[in-house]
């Protein structure tokens, strides 16, 4: 007979099986990670060889140091940290306020405008007019390009409006009694209790304002501002001419060109990679623990 809080063969060899599963795809889940720091670090001629795989061999960081010479570098980061913060919080600011908004039945034609919202989800005039207006509205080769297109997204406003709609009608009515109008409710009461799923929407919108480069290519000629991503995105593609005009010249080319002189294509386009996704990997652990919790409530009305 089994005793109470013993484990029977088969629960032994499920634990273990679900073990191993968990162990297996963490591990998939973070070798690229760990695949692209130890090539960065590693001796640059192993690295184009294939030989690095499982531990770093001859550590450097040579490759940094090279990296973060390059032309524009600084600038570019400013840039790319700007456009997350300042998009992320207008995003996010945009996402609570219409997702409030249209959970309130004063609110003058709310289905009209939610589903007016909601259809450019599935709807687009495409790149060329996406372009002449970006352009018409003096946005082109303007800072602002990144930050406007990106704050109202109806994905994120559905995700809120569910969220809020899960919050007791009763803490709005009491401070409506109280005298606080619409805007003091939102502020005061909605916000300070929609956190979850503010920081759902935060990580989506940081994430995405971090990793693109495609409004960089289309909207901005100006090298002032050129993001992060997109100026690593051309490095990496020109990490093979880089390292031929190298060997080509000696050496003896401009600043960008002199720092793949000791570097191969590879370390390159390591360092580069790296450089690129540490900042999220560093911040996504400090919204985790709201992003599920956020997702779920977000996604299921109840």
């Amino acid at each position: 007979m089994k005793k109470k809080g013993q484990l029977t063969r088969s629960d032994i060899t499920f634990n273990i099986c679900n073990y191993l599963f968990f162990i297996i795809f963490t591990f998939i889940c973070f070798y690229p990670f760990y695949y692209l720091i130890i090539n960065s670090i590693s001796n640059n001629e192993l690295s184009a060889l294939g030989e690095i795989r499982f531990l770093p061999k001859e550590i450097h960081f040579e490759n940094y140091i090279q990296i973060l010479k390059l032309g524009g570098l600084p600038t570019a980061a400013i840039v790319s940290v700007a456009r997350t913060v300042i998009g992320t919080a207008a995003t996010v600011l945009a996402s609570a306020f219409l997702g409030f908004m249209f959970t309130q039945e004063q609110f003058w034609k709310k289905a009209f405008w939610y589903r007016f919202i909601i259809i450019t989800m599935y709807f687009n005039a495409g790149m060329i007019p996406m372009f002449i207006t970006m352009k018409t509205l003096g946005l082109t080769n303007n800072f602002w390009v990144y930050v406007l297109p990106a704050v109202v997204q109806p994905f994120n406003i559905i995700l809120v409006k569910t969220y809020i709609e899960s919050i007791p009608k009763s803490l709005q009515e009491a401070a409506e009694i109280d005298g606080a109008n619409i805007l003091q409710v939102f502020f005061k009461v909605i916000l300070p209790n929609c956190t979850p799923i503010l920081a759902t929407v935060a990580i989506f919108s940081a994430v995405g304002q971090w990793n693109s480069f495609q409004d960089t290519l289309i909207y901005i000629t100006d090298q002032k501002l050129y993001s992060l991503q997109y100026l690593l995105y051309t490095y990496i593609n020109q990490a093979n001419s880089l390292a031929q005009m190298v060997k080509n010249t000696g050496g003896a080319v401009g600043s960008v060109v002199s720092a793949a002189t000791t570097q191969t294509p590879t370390s390159i386009r390591m360092t580069v990679s790296v450089i690129v996704v540490l900042p999220i990997m560093f911040i996504y652990p400090m919204f985790q623990k709201y992003f599920v919790k956020g997702i779920m409530l977000g996604a299921v009305k109840g």
